[in-house]
């Protein structure tokens, strides 16, 4: 039960979640092996009857909510009811001297590495928990939900087509002369103003990063988001985003309530000669917007460094950036968009291309200096995940392996929600 007990068998070390800083972004209980992660509409939890403290968990968590630890007796450990009901982690408590007076060892935290954490097996693979060798050092954590930063927006544009039923927007922030520092692949938290049904502050949504470190406008200390309006559950069922609505109807000069950076793995190379496949859905293409702006800027840095884009959406009009997408210059990157519900035409997902593009990407698989990049629907990641070891295979390419390589060098990253 949780971390390995030592010293006293009436004591463990039992793993919690602080509530303050979680972003409820889901990731704890994906990376989770033995389901000891379960979740509320407020909270996330780890269940103490079940966690062995491996701390695969802990690489992947953005804000660092996961790694928190109290020592507690087992008798009175914290139940998975009570940690649904914290507002804030509850302070380490002293233990009772143990009967015939022992002094209580406390248990060893488990260390893991990004090979122990997030073992890249053919089942299954798992992303890297790494960032490149060469990525930028990445700050985190500036600002929390106790003090959050204020940035004004600057402009909020529509980038799907005005007759889709997909409203996706652009949006900028800016941030004036407070520092807040981004990579591309970050991730930032908002926090909509009013309450929830319980009469509690709204907890922050996270949205990734959609410009460059160096600002949407180059020189400025703004960046941008993309931001679909959310209206159903993946189920089909209406719904109303309370933080996507908010964003969506923020106007120039509105101010917002903002957290993070995020995010310390899901970064670009910043080496020459560098590939990046970037596999993406809807608002996916956030930092792959990020990445591929950055590189467009500064193309020269990055020699003969090639980027490839598998973008995938219901129909064009439902395609955020379709638009610029196509003025993007041919022999900078290829671009395969995929539609699935174009009228008169087969459905066409990213991995159906993916294939078709075989022969492309077969040699960038084993190039040393590939990068893979794949964010959007949780649903699409095992499609990919399929269409990469099957191209692998085709290839002669040892798939485990290779999968095995990708994570331990941070060339593999999944951000699936």
């Amino acid at each position: 039960m949780n971390a390995t007990d030592a010293g006293r068998a009436d004591a463990l070390r039992q793993h919690v979640i602080d509530p303050e800083i979680c972003i409820r972004c889901n990731t704890c209980e994906e990376a989770c092996p033995i389901d000891a992660v379960t979740h509320d509409s407020r909270n996330y939890v780890v269940k103490p009857d079940v966690c062995n403290g491996c701390g695969a968990c802990v690489p992947p968590c953005p804000t660092g909510a996961i790694d928190n630890w109290r020592t507690v007796l087992r008798v009175d450990a914290y139940s998975v009811e009570a940690q649904l009901g914290w507002d804030e982690l509850p302070a380490e408590q002293a233990l009772p001297p143990a009967e015939g007076g022992a002094a209580f060892a406390p248990a060893p935290i488990v260390e893991t590495t990004s090979a122990s954490a997030a073992p890249a097996t053919a089942t299954p693979v798992r992303g890297a928990t790494v960032p490149p060798w060469s990525a930028a050092h990445p700050y985190t954590n500036l600002y929390r939900p106790s003090a959050p930063v204020t940035a004004t927006v600057m402009g909020n544009f529509r980038v799907t087509g005005e007759h889709s039923g997909s409203d996706t927007r652009h949006i900028v922030l800016d941030f004036g002369t407070l520092p807040f520092p981004v990579l591309e692949g970050q991730s930032i938290g908002i926090i909509p103003p009013g309450t929830d049904a319980q009469g509690r502050p709204h907890h922050a949504r996270q949205y990734s990063i959609a410009s460059p470190r160096d600002g949407e406008r180059p020189g400025y200390n703004n960046l941008s988001l993309t931001v679909k309006r959310v209206t159903a559950d993946h189920d089909g069922q209406p719904v109303r985003g309370v933080c996507s609505n908010y964003l969506c109807d923020v106007k120039k000069g509105d101010t917002v309530q903002v957290i993070g950076p995020f995010g310390a793995s899901f970064l670009m190379p910043n080496h020459p000669g560098t590939h990046l496949v970037m596999i993406c859905t809807g608002t996916g293409s956030a930092p792959m917007r990020a990445m591929t702006e950055y590189r467009r800027r500064y193309r020269e840095r990055f020699g003969d460094g090639h980027l490839t884009l598998f973008f995938g959406a219901r129909t064009a009009d439902e395609l955020p950036y379709f638009g610029p997408l196509t003025k993007l210059p041919k022999d900078f990157i290829d671009i395969h968009l995929a539609f699935s519900r174009t009228p008169g035409e087969p459905k066409r997902y990213v991995q159906d291309l993916m294939r078709e593009s075989s022969a492309s990407l077969a040699p960038l698989l084993s190039d040393p200096n590939t990068f893979i990049y794949v964010c959007g629907l949780k649903s699409m990641e095992e499609g990919v995940l399929a269409a990469l070891r099957d191209i692998a295979s085709g290839a002669e390419l040892p798939w485990e392996s290779l999968a095995d390589t990708w994570a331990r060098e941070g060339r593999l990253h999944l951000e699936t929600y």
